[in-house]
């Protein structure tokens, strides 16, 4: 007995030794070809929307890239450095009470469009219970904002962390929250065409029509959490 009980205790310490720390990768992660968005200590490789820098709105403390909607300095979206085309992106967010913000993608930066939400559809990220802009299917949690809701809601309480993954591969779109699908469709065909006109976004110069672009974090005026971060290109 004290033998099994000395090889459980081995197990279960390598067992936390070579568990996945948040903000790295796994061997087979790298090979898979994922890079990561976020380093886990600073802002690098992201920066406000037509900005040269991320602002001090947006900071890390231990190991979580946060929205702190009380710092006035630096408010606004963030956007990534680099442009994405056909993409798999992974990433945990964690929203406040009533809190409200989005994950947009293919943001065109151009002083002809003065925010991301312009021209970058929305993976929607709310406080399903209790945000103000829970009254419409499509404007919850995982939803393709306003566009398309969720085929299932299974966002987990604020303050909780949620997983995300959003990906596109030409045209092809689909979104999961917490290991569930919400949503799939395809970019640009008819189909697409009409979801749109019957959205906030109909006429909307720009919207969706840049098949490579940013991925941008969303200052909604809410508190927003975000850590592993990863992006691969498919």
């Amino acid at each position: 007995m004290k033998k099994i009980l000395i090889a459980s205790a081995l197990m279960l310490s390598c067992g936390s030794v070579f568990a996945q720390t948040n903000n790295e990768l796994t061997s087979k992660e790298k090979n898979q070809g994922w890079k990561l968005l976020f380093d886990g200590t600073t802002t690098a490789g992201w920066h406000n929307y037509l900005k040269p820098s991320a602002g001090p709105a947006w900071s890390v403390t231990d190991g979580v890239l946060s929205l702190n909607p009380s710092v006035k300095d630096g408010r606004g979206d963030i956007v990534t450095d680099g442009e994405y085309e056909n993409f798999e992106l992974s990433i945990d967010w964690n929203i406040s009470d009533e809190g409200n913000s989005g994950i947009m993608f293919l943001v065109h930066e151009d002083k002809a469009f003065d925010n991301t939400y312009v021209t970058g559809p929305e993976y929607q990220l709310l406080d399903d219970k209790k945000a103000e802009d829970n009254k419409q299917a499509n404007h919850l949690a995982g939803s393709l904002y306003d566009i398309i809701a969720p085929s299932k809601e299974v966002e987990k309480p604020a303050g909780q962390w949620n997983h995300t993954v959003i990906r596109l591969k030409d045209g092809e779109l689909t979104f999961w929250l917490n290991g569930v699908q919400t949503v799939k469709t395809h970019l640009w065909d008819a189909n697409w065409a009409e979801l749109v006109a019957k959205s906030k976004f109909k006429g909307w110069k720009g919207f969706a029509e840049f098949h490579k672009g940013h991925i941008s974090l969303q200052d909604h005026g809410y508190k927003v959490s975000f850590r592993n971060i990863k992006i691969r290109q498919l």
